[in-house]
């Protein structure tokens, strides 16, 4: 018996209302992901990458159709069951890093566990642990201000895996980084999908970084297209 995809989107859709018209970034959109899958979303702006992205991350909700994930399907949760599920299953990585300016590396990777029940040595353990796994260890007193891009980007990074998620996404992760730091953020996220077995989902612009991934998928107006329709939408000035 074949064994259910990690992730099963079936007729997703999100519509919200603008105006007197409504807007509907994703729809009806089919789309399986194994475990330990490595995902590059491709795409124009207004694609709705960035939506399908939130709503694997249980940040936002889908309007239509079904989201399930690890045998959960999320888009039922209540609000408090959902929050629950999102801080122990997906570490989210953004473009610009979201780091706290007031809070040194460390206590932005920690922040995280403190919706969790654990002890003070607990937090530190692994805390230690992300810092040390994406090199950036030796600036954990550090405040943002006082790393470059690359380092506040590993930061952003560590602060997503510390509890350990299955999933991790990542949106343009190195859409702010100059071209040898943004290699080096690729190497790190292939470390943790080749060596860690985490799924990650990763939106990008850029076909280099999207060459990291173990396949990619075009979206265009809510919908997956095939590969060379893709690349017709992407040519479009």
């Amino acid at each position: 018996m074949t064994k259910p995809a990690f992730i099963q989107c079936r007729a997703l859709t999100k519509a919200y209302p603008k105006g007197d018209s409504t807007i509907t970034p994703l729809h009806e959109l089919d789309l399986d992901v194994d475990a330990g899958d490595f995902l590059a979303l491709m795409g124009p702006s207004g694609s709705g990458k960035t939506t399908l992205l939130n709503l694997l991350a249980g940040i936002d909700r889908p309007t239509g159709g079904t989201l399930t994930i690890g045998g959960i399907d999320i888009s039922t949760l209540s609000r408090s069951r959902l929050a629950d599920w999102r801080s122990r299953s997906v570490g989210y990585i953004f473009q610009l890093y979201n780091l706290v300016p007031v809070l040194t590396a460390y206590e932005n990777v920690e922040l995280p566990l403190l919706l969790q029940r654990l002890t003070r040595r607990d937090r530190h353990a692994k805390v230690s642990t992300a810092l040390e796994l994406v090199n950036i260890a030796d600036r954990h007193d550090h405040f943002p201000r006082q790393l470059s891009g690359g380092q506040e980007q590993r930061v952003a990074i560590a602060r997503a895996i510390v509890s350990d998620p299955a999933m991790i996404v990542a949106d343009e992760p190195t859409g702010d980084l100059d071209g040898e730091s943004a290699a080096a953020i690729m190497q790190l996220l292939s470390g943790l999908n080749r060596e860690l077995g985490k799924t990650l989902i990763m939106v990008t612009h850029d076909a280099r970084c999207a060459s990291y991934a173990r396949r990619t998928l075009h979206l265009d107006k809510g919908r997956l297209v095939e590969r060379d329709a893709a690349a017709h939408v992407e040519a479009r000035p």
